[in-house]
């Protein structure tokens, strides 16, 4: 059975090949839509090939559709039950076809999300390994925060040294949400509940 990280490598390469430093950019003409979930309507956007962007309706990343995107459910039926599936429990792997702009240095820290398991966590300094760059903790937390596919690429599974929950695009509390729906958080204790928005 293959690794998370090697269908998306797959799917990525299949779809996009290097193209001598060639990014896709939130100006390129996307089709787009929102899906409801637990937390919070999620702008998809992508094209018929691959989804390019997550964003949260909230929190330091968040962002609207760009001029030129068309509103177009029909690119995103599987993505959406995809994660109608991960947010029912029934998901851990996701297994879409992505395109990934950015740095190669970015896409390489992008990529080796997708090699933490379902409900557990790895550290920034674990990541930095992982790309070969010992040391570099802080360019990956950089690079994580520049995931344009959050939850698919599951950069909320990143925490610090210590165990803290550090910075996350969509916010802490979700954050929070999603490692305690994988199970690597406890749960809140009876009569306390997370407060998304």
């Amino acid at each position: 059975m293959r690794s998370d990280i090697e269908l998306v490598r797959s799917a990525f390469l299949h779809h996009f090949p290097a193209q001598n430093g060639a990014k896709m950019t939130m100006s390129a003409s996307l089709s787009y839509c929102y899906h409801p979930t637990p937390v919070g309507a999620l702008l998809l956007a992508g094209d018929a090939k691959a989804l390019h962007f997550v964003s949260f309706p909230s929190g330091s990343k968040a962002f609207v559709p760009r001029s030129g995107w068309q509103r177009d459910d029909e690119p995103f039926r599987e993505v959406k039950r995809q994660l109608d599936a991960y947010f029912a429990g029934d998901l851990k792997h996701f297994d879409l076809p992505l395109a990934l702009g950015g740095t190669e240095f970015q896409r390489k820290v992008w990529l080796a999300l997708a090699d933490i398991p379902f409900g557990e966590t790895r550290t920034y300094g674990w990541q930095a390994e992982v790309v070969s760059a010992p040391g570099s903790a802080r360019a990956v937390g950089a690079a994580n925060g520049a995931n344009p596919i959050p939850i698919i690429l599951p950069c909320h599974r990143v925490i610090g040294s210590t165990g803290a929950l550090t910075g996350f695009g969509g916010g802490i509390e979700v954050k929070r949400w999603l490692l305690t729906h994988e199970g690597a958080m406890p749960k809140a204790k009876s009569g306390q509940q997370l407060q998304l928005f």
